[in-house]
């Protein structure tokens, strides 16, 4: 979905695909179909954005066979879609029973990072529209923080793969024409778990290609003010990539035993959900919402929150809520001023089927229509804001 932001600019809105997760070519191809397609559809749009996520054997595929890759892109225009962004956190594995700590390898301190983002932005490149000269990606921010933040050589190998990125980048918009950024996204637990400590990688890198993808579930999860977030990354002169629009699972009394039951019923298998609250001596966290649940592990006088991707139109019931209002002030500061912030927009909430079973759909139709539902939101959001959607 296009809109024209009032400073006559595109603005670009899509909806990530891992929630229907494929490691092949083949099932890329069947979630176009099965998915992607039935959204636009209901949605009643010519033409709608997907936010591509390809797994590392997918995209090797693309690659080495230039054959498929332009019958990836013919696909896409078939069905109406169209590609400006990529979610490249997840490397491989992420439809798995359970994928927990493994969606944070590799990182980046190892080769296999850097070769697969390359590769997709290689990817993107030729995925985007004719209309198109800029597409985005979005990566992990740097590594899961053990054992990277106890090893002083990690952080100078990081680096050195993220410079070595930016010149890669530098080489195929000189051959392209096409200009592909990356974006690390913050998330809680890992080594860059806000926006705050990005900042410092990120001036190590000093190279516009490389910026932050504002994923606002973490955002919220890590109790980040949206307003003091993104001055702070444009006084540091750290451009926003591109941002996710999620929401976290909220929690305003956890001390209260239907809260904590409440609560227990997104802990689940799959992912993690980090748990965070704010304390008058900084915010305390788990790095699972069962650790906060069934012990002591954290305080309970303050108000939780999970990192948990609840559905943007869908928040659960009471006792608990969701962080919308935080994505509502993020978005307003992203694209509501006088020159957005950041062009891409991106839905994300990929745990539908990691929803307590009553909530979960049980049918692709009621997948899409909640996904469809989830857009529509979105784009009455930007509307209010004065963005005019686009055919």
């Amino acid at each position: 979905m296009r809109f024209r932001h009032p400073d006559g600019s595109t603005v670009h809105l899509a909806y990530c695909t891992n929630v229907h997760p494929a490691e092949t070519l083949d099932g890329v191809r069947a979630q176009l179909r099965d998915h992607c397609e039935p959204v636009r559809r209901r949605l009643g749009r010519d033409r709608l954005g997907i936010g591509l996520w390809l797994a590392r054997d997918a995209a090797r595929t693309l690659i080495n066979d230039p054959a498929e890759l332009r019958a990836l892109r013919a696909e896409l225009d078939s069905r109406g879609l169209e590609v400006v962004t990529l979610n490249g956190f997840p490397y491989e594995g992420f439809g798995s029973d359970e994928v927990k700590y493994r969606v944070y390898r590799p990182d980046w301190t190892e080769p296999d990072r850097l070769a697969h983002t390359t590769d997709l932005a290689r990817l993107l490149a030729a995925l985007l529209p004719d209309d198109a000269t800029e597409g985005t990606i979005s990566t992990l921010p740097l590594a899961w923080r053990t054992p990277y933040d106890g090893d002083p050589g990690a952080a100078r190998t990081a680096r050195a793969a993220l410079t070595t990125l930016a010149q890669r980048l530098d080489a195929l918009a000189e051959l392209t024409g096409k200009s592909i950024r990356v974006g690390l996204e913050p998330e809680p637990g890992c080594t860059v778990e806000t926006t705050a400590d990005a900042i410092a990688p990120l001036t190590d890198v000093a190279h516009d290609r490389i910026g932050i993808c504002v994923d606002t579930c973490h955002l919220a999860t890590s109790f980040e003010d949206p307003g003091t977030a993104l001055d702070a990354l444009a006084a540091a002169g750290i451009r926003v990539v591109k941002s996710q629009l999620s929401a976290a699972l909220h929690a305003d009394h956890p001390h209260l035993p239907e809260v904590r039951t409440a609560l227990a019923a997104f802990a689940e298998p799959r992912f993690l959900h980090q748990t965070r609250t704010r304390t008058a001596a900084g915010l305390r966290g788990t790095d699972d919402l069962d650790e906060a649940v069934t012990g002591r592990a954290l305080p309970d006088s303050t108000p939780w929150r999970a990192h948990f991707h609840v559905p943007l139109h869908a928040p659960p019931a009471p006792p608990l809520t969701s962080t919308l209002p935080v994505l509502r002030d993020t978005l307003a500061r992203l694209v509501g001023g006088a020159v957005p912030l950041t062009r891409h927009l991106e839905v994300e909430t990929y745990t539908w089927q990691a929803l307590p079973a009553d909530l979960r759909p049980r049918t692709r139709t009621q997948l899409a229509d909640g996904i469809a539902a989830e857009l529509t939101l979105a784009r009455d959001l930007l509307v209010d804001l004065g963005l005019k959607e686009l055919p």
